[in-house]
């Protein structure tokens, strides 16, 4: 797993932002501060909407903090882009529909009981503009959110 202190896993992929379909590259992005990204395990679910919700009504902590924030899942950059507009989000959303991001940053887990196979685990992972995690939360249990404080004061010291 990517854990603090590592080198964060470059990677290009598509952004949601409600309206278009664009490319996304972390090493591009962090030339403009550091980049939060918060994986989530599926659009339009209860627990993800309210994770999600709750970060754009903090997005201004992130934003004060230099901080970029993105959201990460397994869907589709058209379902990402219509659970966008849903939502209001005010941040975009990255889409890891071939899972490489939730390999690469070893987060993926199977739903078994409900027949689905690799969608993200709930993780949060601050990286600093040198690529560093400088923050890694990772949940097994989908239903527990992060401490949105702790990943606050984490992008702020980033």
């Amino acid at each position: 797993m990517v854990d603090v202190g590592d080198t964060a896993p470059d990677f290009t992929a598509p952004l949601a932002t409600g309206e278009d379909i664009e490319s996304f590259t972390l090493s591009e992005a962090l030339e403009d501060g550091p980049v939060v990204l918060a994986f989530f395990p599926g659009a339009f679910t209860s627990v993800c909407s309210h994770e999600m919700a709750t970060f754009r009504d903090r997005l201004e902590a992130f934003s004060e903090a230099d901080a970029q924030l993105y959201g990460v899942s397994v869907d589709s950059p058209f379902a990402l882009n219509a659970f966008h507009d849903e939502l209001d989000l005010t941040f975009p959303l990255i889409s890891d529909a071939n899972d490489e991001l939730i390999d690469r940053y070893d987060v993926s887990m199977d739903f078994a009981d409900l027949g689905v196979e690799d969608v993200a685990k709930r993780a949060v992972f601050v990286v600093d503009s040198d690529g560093e995690v400088t923050y890694a939360w990772v949940s097994d249990d989908p239903g527990v959110e992060p401490d949105y404080d702790e990943v606050e004061d984490a992008a702020a010291a980033a």
